[in-house]
């Protein structure tokens, strides 16, 4: 693998990430160690941009996988595909980051199926390594690789939930939404808003969030505040940001959407 394909993989530019509490020194140990490791948390709180930052702050190249129910364990390691000179192998981005030396995270991996994921589970012991069966190869993961996967614990069910065999084969981080000072300041450095803003973007989350369980799956994510930021930016009023960004795609319950309305004008009204 060509030092130029590796570079496509790696992060110029620092991700902004604002620490909650001891994360960035917890995950650089489990990297130093080559251990693999598990976010947990729920939608849009950062998960995948504390990845990114670390690895840019590691210096290491990146290899993203937003997994699905129909990810097959070929779409992870490789299959052969015929062209004009018969087949050839290609190899998957599980494989290439073996390959290489990146952090290979798999994103949401509760949403692929069960049968897919235990294709990891040698690359997450003492072995190291991930056979390729169809290609009769088995690649010794480079010094420098590990795995990462995140998951949504809440919409663990039990058809949609990590084997115990492949939980057990990670250290773990929890990820929750920030403190509402810390998210107003995330919200305000991502979005170029004032905190002032932020602040009251932060307290219609908090009321989204309150209504987790007794009507919605899930609350409004500090991504979701974002968008409203930036269409403020962008000239659109602020109840009506709030309402493209905050309400709309959360729920479809009319109810629910009058109360999340009702807090939208309460603050910006």
């Amino acid at each position: 693998m060509s030092d130029q394909n590796i570079e496509q993989y790696l992060i110029n530019d620092e991700p902004f990430y604002q620490a909650q509490d001891n994360e960035v020194a917890l995950y650089e140990a489990a990297y130093n160690g080559r251990l693999p490791v598990m976010i947990k948390g729920p939608t849009g709180c950062g998960k995948s941009r504390f990845i990114e930052h670390m690895a840019w702050k590691l210096q290491k190249p990146l290899i993203t996988v937003a997994c699905n129910e129909d990810m097959t364990a070929s779409d992870l390691v490789g299959r052969y595909l015929l062209d004009a000179n018969g087949t050839r192998w290609l190899d998957g981005p599980l494989t290439i980051a073996a390959r290489i030396g990146a952090i290979c995270y798999l994103d949401e991996i509760v949403e692929a199926r069960q049968d897919t994921t235990v294709v990891i589970h040698p690359l997450t012991d003492h072995r190291r390594n991930l056979p390729l069966d169809k290609k009769g190869e088995l690649i010794n993961a480079h010094p420098d690789f590990q795995l990462v996967i995140s998951y949504n614990p809440g919409y663990q069910s039990l058809m949609k939930d990590l084997k115990q065999s492949t939980k057990q084969r990670f250290t773990a981080l929890d990820f929750d939404y920030p403190s509402a000072a810390t998210e107003a300041k995330i919200i305000a450095k991502e979005a170029n808003i004032d905190t002032e803003t932020a602040s009251k973007l932060v307290k219609i989350a908090e009321a989204a969030r309150n209504l987790k369980g007794h009507g919605l799956d899930e609350g409004i994510s500090t991504r979701l505040m974002v968008y409203a930021a930036q269409l403020m930016n962008e000239g659109v009023g602020q109840a009506d940001a709030c309402r493209m960004a905050l309400v709309r795609p959360i729920t479809d319950d009319a109810d629910i959407r009058g109360t999340l309305n009702h807090a939208v004008d309460a603050v910006f009204g």
